[in-house]
């Protein structure tokens, strides 16, 4: 009885006992190029094991399980183990989330566990980790780069070499990219990759190129450039042979990494630095060329800045011109024609100002500096464009149209009829025909209805000429419709659409409220518009949509929403037509 007893409090325990099931992992901090292994284990023999999504890992084997049960001191202990070896796909922050089984129609699930994965690190690989070959070979990932002391804004490359011997390369796949903090980069293409032969560290090999990036350095000092890590696909040999006494080869994955790599970044010189100089690295030429330098009124000029050479194109800016206060100059437009290669940058930048004269007479332009720092002589160099004459042939004087010295502008007295004869001496060949001909009676009356005509069109064009701010309002009218078909030509270009819109918008304003560049403040524009009977949604969609201009040019954009933008901007342009009074 006494035995019974014993007996059925040993399987009241059993049924009692605390059902027990977690997640336990090699490591919780390892490199992209390393492995984990992974063990879910149990004290009781669950049913349906349901293994987790391995997100931002792959399994390299796996699962294995493995049941062991043991009876100590009249007590049992059972325990079952599903193993994973897991390889990272990226670094980071990652996540293996819950594992589940089923046991006595409960569910029971593992924790979450936290892994952080980081840079590849430098480790051995263990040698019953692989395949068994000749052990001469070789795969190694090795990141070549040009300079490794190179200034501010100096172009240098970072090539990707891939060295292997003794293995075939079934494929690769990156498992962490670059980062090229503090450079200014951009990959160059490769083709198709090709097969090289070369040496590494004195063996011969075969390698292949996998990668070329071009640098600029943003700041000095030491800039660290992060390791690429590749996940490598190969076949190696092995002991084995089949039965025509051939070599077996092994499929495997080896995981390499190129190591990161440190950069002195030297500072350009301060001894010399000229006062205007905006980071232009390399060797350049530069001009300004006006489209014409003789003009009549209401006539405009292109006035283009340019540089052109080697070096960092991209990353400085062009200076802008002075003119006279009688010369309007509006916001430029910019222009890049530049190739990028292993070399570096090479081409051509401009800035196109649109300049309309207000007045007539002379006006230069001063001569414009533009300097930049010679990386063959190590120096700065300035180059110094010429002084532009621009001569306005016509159209009101400063003078005239300045209220200091005349109540309101009028156009300078001339001999209207210099070039009009006010009598007609007539000579007929054939006295007696000519008399009675329609010629005869037409030349009579024609200067009675000509100079009436002459002098109402030539008071129209001095009434024109004299209108300083009509004719601005004019130009203004022309030159929105100009920037808006421009927008319109620049749908599939983001940055050069933004520019024409806004400059439409802002010559609209110039144009219906007579206003200058230097009165539109977002509470002017509103109070303007306002009191021309503008509708205030109307106002606040102008007001919307100019804001807009500049925030699109520096953030991603579709041409979707481009397209809405340019609809939205025609839609608002002709409600306000119709609106203002």
């Amino acid at each position: 009885m006494k035995r019974y007893l014993i007996l059925l409090l040993f399987a009241f325990q059993g049924l009692m006992a605390q059902v027990q099931f977690e997640a336990k992992v090699s490591k919780n901090t390892l490199g992209v190029n390393e492995r984990l292994r992974i063990d879910f284990i149990m004290n009781v023999d669950g049913d349906n094991f349901d293994q987790p999504n391995f997100e931002g890992f792959h399994i390299v084997a796996g699962p294995s399980q493995q049941i062991s049960q043991s009876w100590i001191n009249g007590r049992s202990s059972f325990q079952k183990i599903y193993s994973y070896i897991l390889q990272p796909d990226r670094k980071g922050s990652l996540t293996i989330k819950q594992a589940a089984i089923e046991y006595n129609g409960q569910v029971y699930k593992t924790a979450p566990i936290k892994v952080t994965v980081t840079n590849a690190v430098a480790q051995e690989r263990d040698p019953n980790d692989r395949p068994q070959g000749s052990g001469s070979e070789l795969l190694q990932l090795v990141a070549e780069t040009s300079k490794t002391n190179p200034y501010v804004n100096e172009p240098m490359t970072v090539v990707y070499k891939l060295y292997f011997n003794g293995i075939n390369v079934t494929g690769f796949k990156e498992l962490a990219k670059p980062k090229y903090n503090d450079f200014w980069n951009q990959n160059i293409d490769i083709k198709q990759l090709s097969l090289e032969e070369g040496t590494f560290q004195g063996q011969r090999c075969y390698y292949v190129v996998l990668k070329k990036t071009i640098l600029y350095p943003q700041k000095s000092g030491r800039l660290t450039l992060e390791p690429l890590s590749l996940d490598i696909g190969v076949q190696m040999p092995t002991n084995r042979r089949d039965m025509f006494g051939q070599m077996i080869l092994a499929e495997d994955n080896r995981v390499v990494s190129a190591g990161a790599k440190t950069i002195n970044v030297r500072p350009l010189p301060e001894s010399g630095k000229p006062e205007g100089f905006t980071g232009a690295v390399g060797k350049f030429n530069f001009v300004v060329t006006p489209s014409k330098t003789t003009l009549k009124n209401g006539e405009s000029l292109d006035l283009i800045v340019s540089a052109q050479g080697t070096g960092n194109m991209k990353l400085f800016t062009l200076p802008k011109p002075v003119v006279p206060n009688a010369l309007e100059m509006y916001d430029p437009v910019h222009d890049e024609q530049v190739t990028t290669s292993l070399a570096g940058m090479s081409g051509r930048i401009s800035d196109k100002y649109t300049i309309i004269p207000q007045y007539k007479g002379k006006y230069a332009i001063k001569p414009m500096q533009f300097s930049y720092f010679d990386l063959s002589s190590g120096t700065y160099k300035t180059i110094t464009s010429k002084e532009i004459m621009i001569d306005v042939l016509d159209g009101p004087t400063l003078a005239e149209a300045n209220p200091s010295t005349a109540s309101k502008n009028v156009v300078a007295k001339t001999e209207q009829f210099k070039y009009i004869k006010t009598k007609t001496t007539l000579v007929s060949i054939d006295k007696n025909d000519f008399y009675d001909s329609d010629l005869y009676l037409g030349l009579i009356f024609a200067p009675f209805i000509i100079i009436p005509l002459i002098i109402l069109a030539k008071k129209k064009k001095e009434a024109i000429d004299s209108d300083v701010t009509g004719n601005r309002i004019r130009m203004n009218n022309k030159l929105a419709k100009k920037y808006l078909s421009q927008a319109k030509k620049h749908l599939n270009n983001k940055e050069p659409f933004y520019i024409a819109l806004e400059k439409a918008m802002h010559n609209f304003l110039k144009a219906k409220l007579h206003i200058e560049t230097s009165e539109m403040s977002k509470d002017n524009i509103r109070e303007l518009l306002l009191s021309r009977n503008a509708a205030p949604e109307t106002v606040q969609n102008f007001i919307n949509l100019t804001e807009n201009c500049e925030f699109a040019r520096y953030a991603p954009a579709s041409s979707a929403s481009i397209q809405q933008d340019y609809d939205k901007a025609v839609l608002i342009i002709s409600e306000l037509e119709k609106q203002i009074v």
